[in-house]
């Protein structure tokens, strides 16, 4: 409960220190005690040589692939966050009770409502109907849109199913219906680049939004194989559908709710309830501000599985800290791309099934 009374950006570097070292290594205890498999991993290492430090060791998000670690008893958990990865591999299993969910949901709604406000805003969502029909098994698309409709209000699809064409009814009257008034727009990066804006483009059309705000996210590979920068993407955008407002976030399925949102000066933000630390693959030691290495990923959210100090398979650079152009406070970073030999990642699914029973690793 303490985090949720603080602004979101709103701590500098040494309050938001001890706040989330203190619970960070509550956390490891808790998840030490409740969860088999996450205590024989600690058991490995000596006290005094817990990578990451004594109070948040981290560990790999393969190991979510390979193991099955909850902390909470078998009866107590309702859903099953899953991440697929590419073809013959197993998934991620990230099991959610009833408290780690809302307060993912919790700490969402805080970041995301600090960039678009309080307000619900008409919303366009960038993607086909079908992606949100079945709750119990959508895939991560599905997962993330639901997610952010929250924030939107009058939803109205882009695309149409199966074809992915522009559906021009739906948005002819979403762009009737809203000239000149800001509205809130959602999609995955990939989707929105090549099924909307470069539909757009092909068809002469420009939207008449003003102030109009865009949210994406996924992967940039596809992208930068047709050189197509985060700038440029931005400027696309702006030019031909009028979101003047381009935020892109980093975040995963392991620490769902702890996204990290891109600003105004094209930095993403560590929010009050996470954190990240770029560390050096030779070593593992902690890099300095424009060194490169791996991310590591810090929540205080994760209550149901070992999730709060992850090592992602993602290279990074840290940017700076309390020092971004547009006033927030904490880390902030550039992802640049995925590790060498790291497994190509997909989309997430999301949907209930038993949960099996854990067993030490």
């Amino acid at each position: 409960e303490e985090f949720f009374e603080h602004p979101v950006y709103g701590l500098a570097k040494e309050e938001k220190a001890a706040l989330l070292n203190r619970e960070l290594g509550e956390l490891t205890r808790h998840h030490d005690a409740a969860c088999a498999p996450y205590h024989a991993i600690l058991s490995a290492y000596p006290p005094d040589a817990l990578p990451g430090g004594e109070t948040a060791p981290f560990l790999p998000v393969s190991m979510f692939k390979m193991h099955s670690l909850s902390s909470v008893p078998q009866e107590q958990i309702f859903k099953t966050m899953t991440s697929s990865g590419t073809t013959g591999q197993a998934p991620s299993r990230i099991f959610l009770d009833a408290d780690t969910a809302q307060l993912q949901t919790r700490a969402l709604t805080r970041i995301v409502t600090s960039f678009i406000g309080p307000k619900r805003l008409p919303m366009l969502i960038i993607d086909h109907p079908s992606v949100v029909k079945d709750r119990r098994t959508f895939s991560a698309r599905g997962a993330g849109i639901l997610g952010l409709m929250t924030f939107g209000r009058d939803h109205r699809f882009a695309l149409k199913d199966e074809t992915m064409e522009l559906d021009w009814e739906s948005i002819e009257y979403f762009a009737d219906k809203y000239p000149d008034s800001p509205i809130f727009a959602f999609g995955f990066t990939f989707m929105v680049w090549q099924h909307f804006l470069q539909q757009l483009k092909a068809a002469g059309r420009k939207l008449p939004f003003a102030d109009a705000i865009l949210i994406h996210s996924g992967g940039w590979k596809k992208l930068e194989a047709d050189k197509v920068s985060n700038d440029i993407f931005k400027g696309v955008a702006r030019d031909i559908a009028g979101f003047s407002r381009v935020h892109n976030f980093y975040g995963m399925v392991e620490q769902t709710g702890s996204v990290f949102m891109e600003c105004e000066a094209g930095r993403l933000h560590a929010p009050l309830f996470a954190d990240i630390i770029i560390r050096d693959p030779q070593d593992w030691r902690e890099c300095a501000i424009g060194e490169t290495g791996v991310i590591q990923v810090l929540s205080v959210l994760p209550r149901s599985y070992p999730g709060h100090s992850l090592l992602t398979e993602d290279r990074g650079r840290l940017l700076g800290e309390d020092d971004c152009g547009c006033g927030r406070m904490g880390k902030t970073f550039e992802v640049l791309g995925r590790l060498p030999k790291a497994e190509v990642r997909g989309c997430s699914d999301t949907f209930a099934q038993p949960v099996p029973q854990v067993s030490a690793a």
